[in-house]
């Protein structure tokens, strides 16, 4: 069993988007549905495909912070931020299974990268195509809408 979705988005989601400065409902929903659709919203931390709530490939988080983060530095260091102080520095993959909010703050920026502008907060199919665009390029948008009905089910939990 993961977290309750709701837990998720009050104490992780929103307060990581706040603190970058770029929340809104559809974001907050669009990591939600993605950390479903990942992980079971947290249900399995680790496997094959990455590390964490929303799964993240450990060159894809190199190739985030070498080709993304690298050039902002401000942006950089408020993220680096969010990391534990020693065990980045050891095992920076280990942040994204063991620190919700960093992973958060990963996915997200994953998101930003892709430049794509969010759907509307209740367009689940609209999510799902950016979803499978970051997060998993061979996934079917009905896998989303399926972890999304499971894992979430209704919109009015997330607002």
């Amino acid at each position: 069993m993961g977290i309750a979705a709701c837990d998720l988005s009050q104490h992780v989601i929103r307060p990581t988007l706040l603190y970058l400065g770029c929340h809104s409902p559809a974001a907050e929903a669009l990591l939600l549905g993605a950390a479903a659709s990942q992980s079971g919203l947290g249900a399995a931390l680790d496997d094959k495909h990455g590390h964490g709530l929303y799964r993240i490939a450990e060159l894809r988080h190199q190739q985030l912070w070498d080709q993304h983060l690298a050039r902002d530095p401000d942006l950089a260091s408020r993220i680096r931020g969010l990391a534990s102080q020693h065990a980045f520095l050891a095992a920076p993959h280990l942040e994204l299974t063991v620190n919700l909010r960093y992973a958060t703050a990963i996915a997200w920026m994953l998101i930003e990268a892709d430049n794509s502008p969010l759907p509307a907060v209740d367009d689940l199919l609209g999510m799902a195509r950016i979803w499978r665009r970051v997060f998993r390029p061979h996934g079917r948008p009905r896998d989303f809408i399926a972890a999304w009905q499971r894992c979430v089910g209704s919109l009015s939990r997330v607002a």
